[in-house]
């Protein structure tokens, strides 16, 4: 067992940011300090909490530790400074400051992390701090660790998940109740579960930074929020999520990284798609999140439990706070940036699954020749093809076996010009069917 360095009979710990997450990282620093000095190996005193406006009351949190002045707490020196502001700026530079000035950093900013994950990783290997963010995806799930140290010695070959609580909350409530888009979505912000803008989490933006971060651990390869392909849910529609539930599937925001089947390069991509009630993913409800990961030696893992929420993402908080303690105690530093694989980041075009096409066609002889015929002509193969009604006009709905997004792109502009096809009710991805 590691020796106490004497200089280091208490750590020291700051917080930038005092909102719902701050609040119970600073009251569990308080509530648990025993249990956290007995686990770190050294007391955890809260010095400062860092809030633009030190007269508003927070719950948890001793006013006296209140300060505006988030630079000059930044930049004391303590050993762990805890980013729980969120955004861009000025969190970056409050992060950099902090480094320089000899503290390790513990962070929940998935944004800053996809957007520029590089730099702060720069930083922290330049002046031989510490650079944690279990809480930057899903919440108090213990995923991060796990990719980055339990899964070291493996091979991962793909990670899907639900990692978005807010849209996993509407497209659940739209499958159990047959409800429209737009009626769930008021309902998730009357319980607090959407934002007054939802726009980071229905279009699929909070998602994509989480599906970065987790790309870049699983495949050891750099990937920037601008490399992952995002699609929202603001066009899945009650018909859309009525067919799947015919089908016996249900729909759900994904995050998926994987290889490409060369190997060589890497896809990252967010967008709905169409999951087997059979799969364990479909069973995921309500708000909560799941990650599969599947690595050649250990095959399909995974990971599930609440995806947000300010006690539970203060959970993976405190478990990095107490991780990078240890290191300061120890004179030691966890895992650095692992990014020797330099895989390709390629497009979604390369990305290779199924696929379902409901389409409103002429009903006239010869038009499920001429589908058909716009399919095999692009290189997708069909799996079945099953009439369904769309007023007046004829509808079919198509599902194919494995073919690469692009020559679905192809096919579907392809209908679209086709005089059989009026109308392409709707194209969505299908996850989790089978062996790829």
């Amino acid at each position: 067992m590691t020796t106490p360095d004497p200089a280091h009979r208490e750590l020291t710990v700051a917080l930038l940011g005092g909102g719902t997450v701050g609040s119970q990282v600073a009251r569990l620093l308080r509530e648990s300090a025993d249990d956290l000095a007995a686990r770190a190996g050294a007391p955890l005193r809260l010095v400062g909490v860092g809030v633009r406006d030190t007269t508003k009351e927070r719950e948890g949190i001793d006013s006296a530790l209140l300060t505006d002045d988030l630079e000059a707490l930044a930049t004391s020196g303590v050993d762990v400074v805890v980013e729980l502001m969120g955004g861009i700026e000025p969190a970056r530079s409050l992060i950099l400051a902090a480094m320089a000035a000899g503290s390790s950093i513990v962070t929940a900013n998935k944004a800053l992390l996809a957007e520029d994950g590089a730099t702060l990783h720069a930083a922290a290997e330049k002046h031989g701090v510490d650079l944690y963010y279990e809480a930057s995806v899903a919440g108090a799930i213990p995923l991060l660790r796990p990719l980055r140290e339990s899964l070291a010695g493996d091979k991962v070959r793909r990670v899907l998940g639900i990692v978005n609580g807010t849209t996993n909350f509407i497209l659940s409530a739209m499958d159990e109740n047959g409800a429209d888009y737009a009626d769930v979505l008021a309902e998730a912000q009357a319980l607090g579960y959407a934002e007054a803008d939802p726009t980071a989490d229905v279009e699929g933006y909070d998602a994509a930074a989480k599906a970065a971060i987790l790309a870049g651990l699983a495949f050891h390869t750099r990937v920037r929020l601008e490399d992952v392909f995002r699609e929202g849910i603001t066009t899945v529609s009650a018909q859309d999520v009525a067919a799947a539930r015919e089908m016996g599937f249900v729909i759900k925001l994904l995050a998926v990284a994987e290889l490409s089947e060369d190997e060589k390069g890497l896809v990252v991509r967010v967008h709905p798609a169409m999951v087997p009630r059979t799969h364990p993913l479909a069973g995921v409800r309500g708000a909560f999140n799941a990650v599969f990961v599947e690595a050649e030696s250990a095959g399909q893992v995974m990971f599930y439990g609440r995806g947000a929420g300010g006690a539970p993402t203060a959970s993976a908080v405190l478990g990095d706070i107490v991780a990078v303690a240890q290191h300061r105690i120890a004179g030691s530093r966890g895992p650095a940036e692992s990014t020797y694989a330099h895989l390709e980041v390629r497009p979604v075009g390369d990305a290779v699954t199924r696929y379902y096409v409901n389409l409103e066609v002429s009903d006239r002889p010869g038009v499920l020749a001429a589908v058909a015929q716009a399919f095999a002509d692009n290189g997708v193969s069909i799996q079945n093809v099953r009439q369904d009604g769309h007023g007046d006009d004829a509808g079919l709905v198509v599902r194919t076996h494995t073919a690469r997004d692009s020559d679905l792109a192809a096919t579907i502009e392809r209908l679209r010009s086709s005089d059989s096809v009026r109308r392409v009710v709707g194209v969505m991805r299908v996850e989790g069917e089978g062996e790829r």
